[in-house]
C-alpha cells in the first residue's frame, strides 16, 4: 500500500496535469472558432468550383479533355494523399484518417494495384510508416507554419501534378477529415485525379443557356483543373484544422474530467489511510497508558 507521502505526491501530480489539460482545452476552444469559420467559408467556393468545372466539362469532348480530367485510361497505380494533423493529443482524430487510408491501401493491394503515399502532416507519417513505409514516396510537414494557407496547399498540388505529368500514377485520392461538429469529424476519401466532375449540375434559371468560351473550353479546363486541385487540398487542410481543434477540445475536456475523478478517488484513499493511521496511533497510546 502506498504511503501518505506517495499519495500526496500523486494527488499533486494529477492536479498539475489537470491544470495543463484545462489550459489546452481553453486554447483549443479559442482556436476552434477561427478554424471552423475558415473551413465553412471554404466550402461554398469549393462547391462552386466543382459546378463551374462540371459546366465547362460538358462542352469538351473526351479526346479534347485535359489529361487531369480524362486520366490516363488506367487505374493500375494509385497515389494516396493522406492529410492529418502535425500534433497529437486530439483523441482518435489522426488514427481515424489513417485507418481509412490503411483500409483503402490494403484493398487496392489485394486487387493487385500499385500504391504510393504522400503524407501531409507528421502524425499521418508516424502511423502509416509502421505498415507501409516502403509505399511512402514523400512527406510534407507544416509544423513551422503558424497558420495553414493556400500556399501550402498549392505546393502539395504542384508536387502531385508534377508526379502525374511524369507518369508516376493513374489515380490520386485525397484523405482528410470533414468537420461536422466539435464531437463529430468524418474521415473522407475524395478522388482529385482524374478530376471527376459532378454527375449533375444543380439546375437554375439559366441552366439551359448556351455559353461561348474564350479561349476554348479545353484551354480553360487546362488552367482551371490544377487550380481546383489546389482548392480541394486547401479545403481539406482547413477541414483538418477545424476537426483537430474540435477533437482536441473534446479530448482535453475528457482528460480534465478523468483527472478530477482520479483526484477524488486518491483523496478518499488518502483520508481513509490517514484516519487508519491516526486510529492506530491512538490505540497504541491508550494501550501504553493502560499498561502503566
Amino acid at each position: 500500500m502506498a504511503s501518505l507521502k506517495d499519495l500526496r505526491n500523486r494527488i499533486a501530480s494529477v492536479k498539475a496535469t489537470q491544470k495543463i489539460t484545462k489550459a489546452m482545452q481553453m486554447v483549443a476552444a479559442a482556436k476552434l472558432r477561427r478554424a471552423q469559420e475558415a473551413a465553412e467559408a471554404a466550402r461554398p467556393y469549393s462547391e462552386r468550383m466543382a459546378a463551374v468545372l462540371a459546366n465547362i466539362g460538358q462542352a469538351v469532348e473526351g479526346a479534347d479533355a485535359p489529361a487531369l480530367m480524362a486520366g490516363t485510361g488506367k487505374d493500375d497505380v494509385h497515389l494516396l494523399i493522406v492529410a492529418t494533423a502535425e500534433r497529437g493529443l486530439c483523441g482518435g482524430f489522426n488514427s481515424q484518417i489513417a485507418r481509412l487510408a490503411r483500409e483503402h491501401t490494403r484493398r487496392l493491394l489485394s486487387q493487385g494495384k500499385t500504391v504510393k503515399i504522400i503524407t501531409v502532416g507528421k502524425k499521418g507519417y508516424d502511423i502509416l510508416r509502421r505498415d507501409f513505409a516502403d509505399k511512402i514516396i514523400d512527406r510534407v510537414e507544416l509544423r513551422d507554419a503558424k497558420q495553414v494557407g493556400f500556399v501550402h496547399a498549392d505546393a502539395v498540388s504542384r508536387k502531385v501534378i508534377s508526379l502525374f505529368n511524369q507518369g508516376e500514377f493513374d489515380v490520386a485520392t485525397l484523405f482528410f477529415s470533414q468537420f461536422k461538429s466539435v464531437i463529430s469529424q468524418i474521415p473522407t476519401a475524395q478522388q482529385i485525379i482524374p478530376a471527376a466532375a459532378p454527375a449533375a449540375v444543380e439546375e437554375t434559371s439559366g441552366a439551359g443557356a448556351v455559353y461561348e468560351y474564350e479561349p476554348d473550353a479545353g484551354e480553360i479546363l487546362a488552367d482551371l483543373i490544377p487550380r481546383n486541385i489546389s482548392v480541394q487540398i486547401f479545403r481539406a487542410l482547413l477541414e483538418n484544422a477545424a476537426g483537430e481543434m474540435g477533437a482536441k477540445m473534446t479530448a482535453m475536456d475528457n482528460a480534465t474530467r478523468n483527472a478530477g475523478d482520479m483526484i477524488n478517488k486518491l483523496s478518499i484513499t488518502y483520508n481513509r489511510q490517514r484516519q487508519a493511521q491516526i486510529t492506530k496511533e491512538l490505540i497504541e497510546i491508550i494501550s501504553g497508558a493502560e499498561a502503566l
